[in-house]
């Protein structure tokens, strides 16, 4: 088992935050990707940053999106769309959205909307 399985969630959000943040987008787009990402409402999002759920606990609870297996690229040096562990995969997914509202795209496009 990896180490990141078990760790919080929330002792790595606010990292994603600081990462978007710092290059000029919100928190707000940072809970959007996630929620897209995950199926959560605010509420239910909260509720896992409050818990202290685990990343593993996190996604269990999820409803991937559908539309999350269009998120391809390079994450650490491997293909997220390469990645055979489940749960890894899903990690790398949510770490992909993050580097690319970093990177100042649009959020459509992060999103994988038309």
């Amino acid at each position: 088992m990896h180490r990141i399985y078990t760790m919080a969630f929330s002792a790595v959000y606010p990292l994603y935050v600081a990462k978007a943040e710092r290059k000029g987008r919100t928190r707000a787009e940072v809970d959007q990707a996630i929620r897209w990402l995950t199926g959560f409402d605010e509420d239910a999002l909260n509720r896992h940053l409050a818990e202290n759920t685990t990343f593993e606990e996190l996604f269990a609870a999820s409803d991937l999106n559908a539309n999350a297996t269009l998120i391809t690229g390079v994450v650490c040096g491997v293909r997220v769309q390469d990645i055979e562990d489940p749960l890894m995969q899903k990690i790398r997914y949510l770490d992909k959205l993050i580097d690319e509202i970093a990177k100042g795209r649009p959020m459509e496009k992060v999103l994988r909307t038309a």
